[in-house]
């Protein structure tokens, strides 16, 4: 897909992973409309950007909808989604405190597999009305997964079960989306920093770089956003999701 010009919705757009692939896909040329909560930062980048903020409630029907009309009506049709949105906690099947508070598994299901389907399934049906451009290509779409999906550690049942449904469903919505040409796919980060991790004390961050097998560090924005629009650009990289972690299996705790 020629990046140039093409209309991109990133949701969690105004921080952390979402804020970098925004800045680089206007680095390379495209119209980015920021999806997220956070209407300080999100309205601060996307004026940085020249690009549109919507507030934007991903497990909401109407919210997604709202946005999305004021994203054409700023940007044109997307053919771009990245789902970067989501939301992470820990707490033990059964802790100190008695079992796993059934709220919070629901929540964190809730806005990081439900809400990334929220959006795929209302911004493909939107690219669909998109010109085709070269092999009948009308759209893209990057997910958020987590080596969680995999490697889930102690207290990540929940975040663990989010982000291997987002995973799990990548291939087939990639087959449900083949018809109207847009292709599907999933990033699975490992330690990266982000807004998150920055409010962790420094021998934390230290000692999680360590774990990674090289480099020994933690993982970038920088780093996922090249990769998000490597697949964008990538017309032949469709129904995968790709690891990037630098070689690390999480160990229990």
């Amino acid at each position: 897909m020629n990046l140039s010009g093409s209309s991109a919705i990133i949701t969690g757009g105004a921080s952390g992973l979402g804020a970098a692939t925004a800045e680089g896909l206007n680095g390379a040329g495209a119209k980015v409309a920021l999806w997220d909560l956070n209407e300080e930062k999100g309205e601060a980048l996307a004026q940085e950007l020249g690009g549109v903020f919507c507030k934007t409630n991903v497990c909401d029907e109407d919210s997604i909808n709202a946005a999305l009309e004021k994203s054409i009506a700023a940007n044109g049709s997307p053919s771009i989604l990245v789902n970067c949105a989501g939301i992470a906690i820990g707490e033990k099947t059964v802790g100190k405190n008695g079992p796993h508070v059934l709220d919070n598994f629901k929540r964190v299901i809730e806005i990081n597999l439900i809400g990334t389907f929220n959006c795929i399934r209302l911004v493909a049906a939107q690219m669909e009305k998109n010109d085709p451009q070269a092999d009948g290509e009308r759209g893209v779409i990057v997910n958020t997964a987590s080596v969680a999906a995999f490697d889930g550690q102690i207290g990540q049942a929940a975040y663990s079960a989010s982000k291997a449904g987002v995973a799990g469903m990548t291939l087939p919505i990639a087959r449900d989306l083949m018809s109207i040409g847009v292709r599907v796919n999933t990033i699975a980060p490992g330690i990266f920093w982000t807004p998150m991790m920055a409010g962790m004390d420094q021998k934390v961050q230290d000692a999680l770089a360590a774990m990674v097998p090289f480099p020994k560090r933690l993982g970038t924005p920088e780093e996922y956003a090249s990769l998000a629009l490597e697949i964008c650009r990538n017309s032949y990289m469709n129904g995968e999701t790709i690891r990037l972690d630098g070689a690390i299996r999480m160990q229990p705790r």
